[in-house]
């Protein structure tokens, strides 16, 4: 329940706020026209540049805006220095030879071969759902693949996806009002993957767990917390931002039976369209921390404060894309930053990409003709990363 609800989005914006988890996109709006970077005192206050220029300029400027706490929320003083999630969580040099070390693992070719199996996932979820049902598009289907697809590649046991799942929405959805939870959760992971990487220390396997461990930084092997810290990383940073992204995307589909239809007609459509998708509903907010005082734009910045860079805001800003607002499944100009931008853009671009187009080519062949339940609310969620966390659908006229 809200016990002190914003006033003034300017001087004392909320990101946990419901309607702005819901619909942040008149906010957005009207803060560019009224003040393109506004500010704020809760959860120890931070800035909030809304345009697409004054989010890439911080994005760019490593100087002056460090990486060591990209959290929307605050951590705890007691839990500061507890992980570290490397390239995420560090600045230049150390973040280049850090993300050096796993370009490989997401590389076009390393995905072209992931490939397969991820439509193997989309089939094998698909099967289980009945054509003439009622079914929740997130969490029957849009929430397991890129569970499914990490631990593969992590080499973790795939009976253990309900507790991962878990553990992404304790660290992203939870977290926001149970601090306590998050650092738990936190605790929980970092204990999982110890247990992990002692197995391949006694016996390597053929995955990239095995693979950080032979890996080499300055000449020396990686240190635990590095390991460990990317791990986490990777499960996390691999589960909640593709599933909303995925679950986004059908959510669209269902409510917008012209995009729909369109798609099942154009199927060659789709990788295209899987770009505005992904402009249009960006899920991700990333934070960076004033290193000096120095200014976004007109508004001064000081050294230490905490500054978000909502990526789908600047997706929005009607400066950069003409029709902002509208989902236009064959933009040709799509210069969009879903994956952020500068040296921390997401390294697991490729494989987001190609989880996504596999999601909805597999559900359209399908379920051609799905549509939202009528009178349904659906719950839009997140600080960190947003989506729609359940989708409930008429799959009876999808046949």
């Amino acid at each position: 329940m809200e016990t002190n609800p914003v006033q003034d989005w300017s001087t004392d914006y909320d990101v946990t706020d419901v309607g702005y988890q819901t619909n942040p996109y008149p906010i957005w709006d009207e803060l560019r026209q009224t003040c393109p970077v506004a500010r704020t005192e809760r959860l120890g206050g931070s800035v909030l540049p809304t345009n697409w220029d004054d989010i890439a300029a911080v994005a760019y400027d490593t100087d002056r805006f460090s990486s060591r706490d990209v959290g929307v929320l605050p951590i705890p003083a007691e839990s500061s220095t507890a992980l570290i999630a490397p390239p995420i969580t560090s600045d230049p040099p150390f973040h280049t030879e850090a993300r050096r070390i796993l370009l490989p693992f997401f590389s076009p070719k390393a995905v072209e071969r992931l490939t397969v199996r991820t439509r193997e996932i989309a089939a094998e979820l698909l099967d289980v759902l009945e054509p003439e049902s009622v079914a929740d598009a997130a969490g029957d289907y849009a929430q397991h693949i890129p569970v499914r697809v990490i631990t593969h590649m992590l080499g973790i046991a795939r009976h253990d996806e309900p507790m991962f799942t878990e553990w992404a929405i304790d660290i992203f959805q939870r977290a926001a009002e149970q601090p306590e939870l998050g650092r738990s959760t936190t605790r929980a992971i970092l204990a999982y993957f110890e247990g992990e990487v002692a197995d391949r220390r006694v016996e390597g396997r053929d995955d990239l767990i095995t693979e950080l461990l032979r890996a080499e930084l300055d000449g020396a092997p990686l240190t635990d917390k590095h390991v460990l810290g990317t791990c986490f990383l990777l499960l996390m940073a691999g589960i909640d931002t593709t599933w909303s992204s995925i679950g986004s995307s059908l959510w669209h589909l269902a409510t917008h039976p012209e995009d729909r239809d369109r798609l099942v007609a154009e199927p060659e459509l789709i990788p295209t369209a899987v770009e505005e998708l992904l402009r249009a509903y960006a899920p991700v907010t990333m934070a960076r921390v004033a290193v000096e005082d120095t200014a976004i734009g007109d508004c001064p910045v000081h050294a230490g404060d905490k500054v978000l860079l909502p990526f789908p805001a600047g997706n929005r800003d009607p400066e950069k894309f003409e029709r902002a607002d509208a989902v236009v499944l064959d933009r040709a100009r799509n210069r969009h930053f879903a994956f952020g931008i500068g040296i921390h853009r997401c390294l697991g671009s490729n494989l987001a990409r190609m989880e996504l187009q596999v999601a909805i080519e597999a559900w359209l062949e399908r379920f051609p003709r799905f549509e939202l339940v009528p009178g349904v609310d659906v719950r839009w969620a997140g600080t960190q990363v947003r989506g729609p966390r359940e989708i409930p659908v008429d799959l009876r006229g999808a046949g």
